[in-house]
């Protein structure tokens, strides 16, 4: 009996519902079904009494999902996306993923296409894009405190009322530079249209092997983004007396303090998205950002009153 998986958003009334309409469906057709919420990809942050939140990246995995299952559907918007990797990727499971949420940038398709996204999943009428992901750690001394799979972004910054922080960086076996700024992002190519677009990084195409560091209201003119190859290893050390704080895709984080230091790599696991037609990066750009639209052209002669 072939086997698939659901993993879907429990606080959004309309994927829950139709999590158990695909689930039956699929059993009907002579599937077996196991699902799970997104909850399971949340780490949660950390708290001022609690400074470390520390989940392995393979215990993230929920029961029953395994090398096994042909394929699963998300249902939700990016968050549910983004958790639902951080669950299966270790398994290697691509994901169909459908937008039940608002933007949905990193969504296939939307829910009122399910019944034809499902006839073409099974027909095995898709493609698969493999998208690279982060491993994040937190090491204080030589200790593993905190880890976390990261298929966006890497961003640590200083808490509110706190002065500009400084950065030690170093990339591979590179001299270490020093960055004074509110915050760094390291993001994927993924990550390239999320926080990074907001701090002034460049867009990436998913398909370029690079990471991209990303500095967040920096205190000089030469600070700018810098792209680089994914093979390369990241060190951050806090050069700052002040506690600060790391979040990974939005909705994971931990404290790092000053002895701390964030090292950063590309993981062996890769987001295994289904494509019910050919990837067209620059498609969703102009759908989901508006980039490249065409202006209203200015009309040649004006004629007065």
């Amino acid at each position: 009996m072939p086997k698939a998986g659901i993993i879907y958003n429990d606080e959004k009334p309309i994927a829950t519902r139709v999590a158990a309409e695909l689930r039956d469906k699929l059993k009907s057709r002579g599937w077996e079904i196991v699902m799970e919420t997104g909850r399971g990809g949340l780490l949660g942050y950390s708290k001022p009494n609690r400074p470390v939140c520390h989940t392995r990246i393979e215990q993230l995995v929920p029961p029953h999902f395994d090398e096994d299952l042909s394929f699963a559907i998300v249902l939700g918007g990016d968050g549910t996306v983004l958790a639902a990797f951080r669950q299966l990727a270790p398994c290697g499971i691509p994901l169909l993923t459908i937008n039940t949420g608002h933007m949905g940038f990193l969504t296939e398709t939307y829910v009122n296409h399910l019944p034809q996204a499902v006839e073409k999943l099974l027909q095995h009428d898709y493609e698969i894009e493999a998208r690279s992901m982060l491993t994040v750690q937190l090491f204080r001394e030589d200790n593993l405190l905190w880890e976390a799979l990261c298929l966006n972004e890497m961003v640590v910054h200083r808490e509110p009322l706190t002065s500009m922080c400084h950065f030690e960086i170093q990339i591979g076996r590179h001299a270490a530079v020093d960055i004074a700024a509110d915050g760094v992002i390291v993001s994927t190519p993924t990550g390239s249209t999320a926080y990074s677009l907001s701090a002034g990084g460049p867009v990436v195409t998913p398909d370029v092997p690079v990471m991209q560091l990303a500095p967040i209201c920096p205190h000089s003119l030469a600070s700018r983004a810098l792209v680089f190859s994914d093979t390369e290893t990241v060190n951050i050390f806090p050069a700052t007396p002040n506690r600060m704080v790391m979040v990974v895709d939005g909705n994971a984080g931990c404290y790092v303090l000053p002895e701390d230091r964030i090292h950063i790599e590309k993981s062996p696991y890769t987001a295994r998205f289904i494509r019910l037609q050919p990837p067209e990066f620059f498609r969703i750009l102009r759908e989901k950002l508006g980039w490249g639209l065409p202006h209203i052209a200015k009309p040649t002669s004006v004629e007065l009153p």
